[in-house]
């Protein structure tokens, strides 16, 4: 059996590449771990990045959907070790024209052509991660995290 090179599929060094323009209170650009030019034939675009303040401004993930085939599964992670479930915010985030309001560690699945956001902070108490998995994109134009790409006409 030939011998498999696995590094090739570490990503050690994040590209910065996502970026909704000067957002105050959050990490812009974000960190992109996981994409085709990252890791060739991987076909999933992971991006995330802190979160420490309440954005501003607030929304700034506006309301997009991804194309066929594309679904993403959308993470907010608390930063609390001795309460790993307290997000440390209140957050709504509209998918499907309903809104969800959550304050806990969470992930959510948004089938792909489903249209999600705004997403807005409606308080902030500890830093957290936001984190968006594109599946079946393998490049930030196809999975348009944000709808940033498009915002931009690009």
């Amino acid at each position: 059996m030939a011998k498999i090179d696995w590094e090739k599929n570490l990503v050690r060094k994040p590209r910065y590449e996502v970026s909704a323009g000067n957002i105050k209170g959050r990490q812009y650009p974000t960190m992109t771990l996981m994409s085709n030019d990252l890791v060739p034939g991987s076909n999933t675009y992971i991006e995330l990045g802190w979160v420490w303040d309440m954005p501003n401004p607030n929304p700034h993930i506006h309301q997009h959907s991804h194309r066929e085939g594309c679904n993403e599964i959308v993470l907010h992670i608390g930063s609390d070790p001795n309460n790993p479930e307290d997000l440390g915010a209140e957050i709504e985030f509209v998918v499907g024209g309903q809104p969800l309001v959550f304050d806990t560690t969470s992930a959510l699945f948004v089938p792909a052509g489903v249209k999600h956001g705004p997403l807005t902070w409606k308080r902030l108490t500890r830093p957290h991660l936001q984190m968006a998995m594109v599946l079946g994109a393998g490049t930030m134009a196809e999975a348009d995290p944000g709808g940033h790409v498009k915002e931009r006409g690009g």
